[in-house]
Formats: structure tokens, C-alpha cells, sequence
């Protein structure tokens, strides 16, 4: 019986041993997430840093002393009564966004980390606004981000904390001066809509001024060009009407040319004629043919009886009474011409053979 309590004692002590063991492996295993960093102390002093993912420790002899974060943070600034240069009284909040970088630095330098960044951004605000004047604050935002974040992650850095970027959400003047800021852009409104009104009124005289000036630009150039079509169609015209006269008269002298040279051809035909006539009539009378006598004192009678009845002082006419004679003479004419024209018609057909 004493062997058998004996053995299960050094049973249990064996299972509880076995379970202690089991337990401080336990224990001994990390697995870091993602984002996190475990810091590790080695019988109360910091020793190292575990990294994200499987990580091993000596049970008994190392602890993890703190869980460290290192994902970016966002902190909201309350706000803050802030009396600025020229002793304006402003309500300012805002924003900071931060990290850890240093998980030693964050974990044994401060105790209460947010806190300490909140009262130094707090403190950064009002003095960098407090020396600013209210104009400033409003229209130099921008500057003053960029200022505070300067001066927090200088203040920081011991910390093993980075500022990433620092922003005033909201900035609040009273309620008097904004009411008093509010009638001065709204005379600065108006001020600005009377100078755009005379500027547009001006613009609008000048346009009209150039309109008008342009208007009389043209209306001189076109009455220029008609006159000048004017005086180019009057041109043409004097041109036209000269050429036409010229031509009127070279047709004209042609014209007398030719009927010139038409009446010299019947006078010199008609004397061509009468000397045929007269060679004919004197080889007549050479002849002894009684009637190419006649034939002379008919034509000087004939042309007597012209004379006579054409005068203008003669109204009765006085007929010889030889009227017989001049008859006859007459008749002696035209047997004479009769001959004069076989003779003739005779040598033409004469010279029609003699050309074939």
C-alpha cells in the first residue's frame, strides 16, 4: 500500500511537472499581429522588441511588458478659447494624426502617451495663434498647419511618436465681430459690384464709341468705292464712247470711200459710155448716116427742155413748133442707142470668147 501512494505521488508530480512545462511553452509563443509590436523585458529590464509574426520568449526570464500599436491615430483637439494678437477672442479646434515608430521610446520615456500629445498640441495652438493677428487667422490657415506640425513632432520625437500632419478643423470669431465682419464684406460686395457695374458701363461706352468709329470706317470706304466705281464707269464710258465715234467715223470714211469710188465708177463708166456714144455717133456722120446728127441736136435739145422746166421763175412753157422734128429726133436716139447696145452686147460676147 505505501508503494502504491508512493508511485502516485511520483505520478502526479510527474503529470503536474509535465503541465508547468506544457504551460511556460505556452507562454513562451508569440504570434505578433499585424501592426502591433510587443515589447519584451528580461527580469524587469527592457530587452527587445518582437516584430510582427511567430516569435519565441524564455519562459520565466522574459515578459511581455507592453502591446504596442504602430498603426496611425487620429486625436481630436477640443476646443479652445484662444485670444489672439490684437485681443480677439477666437474658439478653435482640431485635429492631429500620429504613430508610434520607436515602441521602446513610446513605452519607457512617457507614461500616459494620448495625454501628453493632447496637452502639447493644446499648447502648440495657443501659442502659435495667440501671436498671430485675427486677419492672419483666417486667411493663413494653411501656415499654421504647417507651423504646428513643425513644433509638435520636433516636441515628439523623444517619444518615439511622428506627427503626420496636424489640421484647425474650425475657427470661430464672436459673435459681434462676425456680424461686424459680415457687413464688411458686404460692403466690399457692393463696393466691388459698383466698381464691375462702372467698369461694365465703360466697356460698353467704349464698344459702342469703337462700333460707331467702325461703322463710319465703312460707310466712308464704301462711299470711297462707289465713287471710285463711279468714276471707273464714267471711264469706261468716255472710253467706249470715243471708241464707238471712231469707229462711227472709220465707218463713215469707208462709207464716202466707197461711194466715191462707186460715183467715180458710174462717172467713169457714164463718160466711158458717152465717149462709145461719141466715137460711135462720129463714125456715124463720118459715115453719112443722117441720123447720128439728130442725134446730137435732140441731146442738146432735151437737155434745153430740162433747163427750161426746171427754173423757178418759169411758169408756162413754150413748145416749138418743130415738135415733129424732135420726135423724130428722138426716135433717131433710140435706134442709135439700140445700136450702140448690140454693139456692145457683141464685143462683150466677143471677150467672153476670147477669155474661154
Amino acid at each position: 500500500m505505501p508503494l502504491n501512494w508512493f508511485a502516485f505521488i511520483l505520478v502526479f508530480v510527474a503529470l503536474a511537472i509535465l503541465a508547468v512545462i506544457i504551460f511556460l511553452l505556452i507562454r513562451s509563443i508569440h504570434f505578433v499581429p499585424q501592426g502591433m509590436k510587443y515589447t519584451i523585458e528580461k527580469l524587469g529590464k527592457y530587452a527587445r522588441t518582437l516584430n510582427p509574426g511567430f516569435s519565441f520568449t524564455i519562459p520565466l526570464l522574459e515578459k511581455v511588458s507592453n502591446k504596442i500599436d504602430v498603426r496611425e491615430k487620429v486625436m481630436d483637439v477640443p476646443r479652445q478659447d484662444v485670444i489672439t494678437k490684437d485681443n480677439a477672442m477666437i474658439t478653435v479646434d482640431g485635429v492631429v494624426f500620429w504613430r508610434i515608430f520607436d515602441a521602446e521610446k513610446a513605452t519607457y520615456r512617457i507614461s500616459n502617451l494620448a495625454d501628453a500629445i493632447m496637452q502639447l498640441t493644446v499648447t502648440n495652438i495657443r501659442n502659435v495663434m495667440g501671436s498671430m493677428d485675427l486677419d492672419d487667422l483666417l486667411s493663413k490657415r494653411h501656415e499654421i498647419n504647417n507651423v504646428l506640425l513643425q513644433d509638435i513632432d520636433e516636441a515628439t520625437d523623444p517619444w518615439g511618436i511622428k506627427v503626420e500632419r496636424v489640421e484647425i478643423k474650425d475657427i470661430t470669431p464672436p459673435e459681434d465681430l462676425v456680424n461686424s465682419m459680415a457687413r464688411q464684406m458686404k460692403a466690399e460686395r457692393n463696393k466691388r459690384a459698383a466698381i464691375l457695374e462702372a467698369e461694365a458701363s465703360q466697356y460698353a461706352t467704349i464698344k459702342q464709341a469703337e462700333g460707331e468709329k467702325r461703322s463710319m470706317i465703312l460707310k466712308a470706304e464704301g462711299q470711297k468705292e462707289s465713287e471710285i466705281l463711279e468714276a471707273e464707269g464714267y471711264k469706261t464710258a468716255e472710253i467706249l464712247r470715243a471708241e464707238a465715234h471712231k469707229q462711227a467715223n472709220i465707218l463713215e470714211a469707208e462709207v464716202q470711200k466707197d461711194s466715191a469710188i462707186y460715183e467715180a465708177t458710174a462717172i467713169e463708166r457714164k463718160a466711158e459710155a458717152e465717149a462709145r456714144a461719141t466715137e460711135l455717133v462720129s463714125k456715124a456722120i463720118k459715115e453719112g448716116d443722117i441720123q447720128a446728127i439728130n442725134y446730137f441736136i435732140a441731146q442738146k435739145y432735151v437737155d434745153a427742155l430740162k433747163s427750161i422746166a426746171s427754173a423757178d421763175n418759169q411758169k408756162l412753157i413754150m413748145m416749138p413748133l418743130e415738135a415733129t422734128n424732135l420726135v423724130s429726133s428722138i426716135s433717131g436716139i433710140g435706134e442709135i442707142a439700140k445700136e450702140i447696145f448690140i454693139n456692145k452686147q457683141k464685143s462683150t460676147e466677143s471677150e467672153i470668147n476670147l477669155e474661154e
